[in-house]
């Protein structure tokens, strides 16, 4: 916690213990005094805050964790995780979305397709990534990489951390709900293994067109959901006061998805967040990846394919009226 840079008002007491624990050992340096039984129980106060108050975030404070600006991205994962990375550019019709990034990996030797939202972590890259949010072209490039991939049977990783799909009017026109419905489609009969993890925000149509999986798989600190709690609360209560409560009614974090068997597992973070500890986080995915590949890639393609179709059929209630 010491090298923490950004903190939520919801982190403040950690940021206070921190200070503490500085001053000590300033004074601890200056005085040459042995403090170390203050700094031992300052230091045992502040990891017994840290695991209370992470354990027991709200909603809203789970979504302020998947903004983190300093939290792990699709290429830093991709660094992290694969041993080597081609990416493949465009979609062969109107362009190069730069809010999707795809291409072959190797993962302990094992060749991988690797698709992923990008935001930036700065004002210039965010602007050239449009922020993660992609528009038809980006679903359309990620469909023919996962085409490239079926093509030589090799399994679909796909990281999803995105506002939404871009929802601006050449986007409307060049065919946005099109290419997620086709995404969704050809997703479920793909008849290679996919893995998919949100590592950020799953916002809307724009997570889901790269979210259809054999597992899915949420961050411990990530929120999936078909709007944002601000733009919820906006439509229920024309205002964005109401973000934390919608984020509460919303049930959309990795424990509310996991209990409504809407996702297959919660991957732990380190404690403070992904951004705590990146090469630890993106070890845990790397293991989880090799442990569902050792087994997805021994199944009958058949019967993958119908497990996939039945497990997302399966979600939801339909009354008849």
């Amino acid at each position: 916690m010491e090298q923490i840079k950004t903190s939520f008002d919801f982190e403040k007491p950690l940021a206070e213990l921190v200070q503490q624990i500085e001053k000590v050992k300033q004074v601890a340096d200056k005085t040459k005094v042995d403090m170390s039984a203050t700094l031992a129980e300052l230091e045992e106060k502040l990891e017994q805050t840290q695991k209370t108050l992470y354990t027991h975030l709200t909603g809203w404070q789970k979504v302020q964790m998947s903004r983190h600006p300093e939290r792990p991205q699709t290429l830093d994962y991709i660094s992290m995780i694969c041993d080597d990375f081609i990416e493949m550019h465009g979609d062969r019709t109107v362009g190069d979305d730069k809010a999707i990034i795809g291409g072959f990996a190797t993962i302990d030797g094992q060749t991988v397709m690797v698709i992923g939202h990008q935001k930036g972590k700065n004002t210039k890259e965010r602007q050239y990534r449009n922020f993660g949010m992609a528009n038809p072209e980006g679903y359309r490039k990620a469909l023919r990489l996962m085409r490239l991939a079926e093509k030589f049977n090799k399994p679909v990783i796909s990281f999803i951390d995105t506002m939404g799909a871009y929802p601006g009017l050449e986007a409307e026109e060049r065919g946005q709900g099109e290419a997620i419905a086709r995404n969704l489609l050809e997703m479920s009969v793909l008849k290679v293994p996919i893995l998919c993890f949100v590592v950020g925000e799953g916002a809307s149509g724009g997570a889901l067109g790269i979210g259809i999986g054999d597992k899915v798989y949420m961050l411990e600190h990530t929120w999936y959901s078909v709007i944002s709690p601000e733009s919820c609360s906006s439509i229920l209560w024309r205002s964005w006061d109401y973000k934390e409560k919608a984020a509460e009614c919303l049930k959309l974090t990795s424990d509310d998805m996991f209990k409504n068997k809407l996702i297959d597992g919660i991957i732990k973070e380190p404690l403070g967040g992904a951004h705590q500890n990146p090469e630890e986080m993106a070890g845990t995915i790397k293991k989880q990846i090799l442990d569902d590949l050792k087994v997805l890639t021994k199944e009958k393609t058949e019967k993958m394919i119908a497990a996939r179709i039945d497990k997302f059929c399966e979600m939801g209630v339909v009354v008849e009226g």
